[in-house]
């Protein structure tokens, strides 16, 4: 599996955002060029491991956190992001994506079976 440079870049600029740092603040505190930190958000860089950890210590997140999309077993990670979402909705906004969410989980599983059903009758396609 190749690393999602672009995902975890945008985790990376998110993070710095929530934190209310700028690039320049993070390239200083990791001993980096504003013009790399703004690559690494853009993945126009691939960024190296221990630049990597250095980013999620200045920014008090996870590793696990900016390469959950790169990660399968990120359920922990997105279910945080899911409780973050319904913390500042009223009634009203809560009740509309619990509906929104409960039909797009009945539609990926049908989704689900009419794929494995296929591969079953398919087995070289």
């Amino acid at each position: 599996m190749d690393v999602d440079y672009k995902s975890l870049g945008k985790r990376i600029k998110i993070a710095r955002i929530k934190k209310g740092v700028t690039q320049e603040v993070v390239a200083e505190k990791i001993d980096i060029t504003p013009s790399h930190m703004s690559n690494i958000e853009t993945a126009k860089t691939k960024v190296s491991l221990p630049v990597l950890i250095n980013i999620a210590n200045v920014l008090s997140v996870t590793i696990d956190e900016l390469l959950c999309d790169n990660v399968l077993n990120s359920k922990i990670i997105f279910e945080g992001e899911a409780k973050e979402i319904f913390n500042d909705c009223d009634e009203y906004e809560v009740r509309m994506l619990v509906d929104v969410l409960k039909y797009m989980k009945e539609v990926m599983r049908k989704d689900r079976k009419i794929r494995n059903q296929f591969s079953m009758q398919n087995p070289d396609f």
